[in-house]
């Protein structure tokens, strides 16, 4: 499988998207704190040249605008056992819900593993896609996000649902 990368233009900032075959795996904001090294992420190539790199783009910035919740584009990670785990918990967090690293933890079976599970969510390869924005601390708090917590702030604020309308009769 060919792997190759392009860097990508959306709301947030810069994103380095890379496609293996024809699956994205990877999503890194630019200054991102585990970036991937730069042997795995194969040679350049313009956007609009690939077709996993368009889909990943567009679909990232329909995201971004609120015209889209899921992701179609497959996905390819290639973590440890547990983290591939953890990765698997994170994509069934629905759009607009949060979780704690704790919860992903006891829903693997062992509750006492929620430091190990921050650091797997931290190593996330495909940010936004596989949504690691949505996991908080214990008591609700922003904690680390590799892309930034003011990043992670305006996902969170993108997800949350219109407030209800004062003076609405029904």
């Amino acid at each position: 499988m060919t792997t190759r990368h392009t860097f990508a233009r959306i709301d947030l900032g810069t994103m380095l998207l890379v496609a293996k075959g024809s699956r994205l795996s990877g999503a890194y904001f630019e200054g991102h704190v585990h970036p991937p090294q730069a042997d795995l992420i194969g040679e350049p190539v313009a956007e609009h040249d690939d077709q996993v790199l368009v889909q990943a783009a567009r679909e990232l910035r329909e995201y971004l605008v609120g015209e889209r919740q899921q992701f179609d584009i497959a996905v390819h990670t290639a973590g440890d056992p547990f983290s591939e785990q953890v990765w698997s918990q994170l994509r069934r967090i629905p759009f607009g819900t949060t979780t704690t690293y704790g919860a992903i933890a006891t829903g693997l079976g062992n509750p006492g593993l929620a430091q190990r599970v921050g650091q797997a969510v931290g190593r996330n390869p495909i940010m936004i896609v596989v949504p690691c924005h949505r996991v908080l601390g214990a008591d609700g708090s922003l904690t680390g996000y590799a892309g930034g917590l003011e990043r992670k702030r305006k996902l969170l604020a993108l997800e949350e649902p219109p407030p209800a309308h004062a003076g609405r009769l029904f």
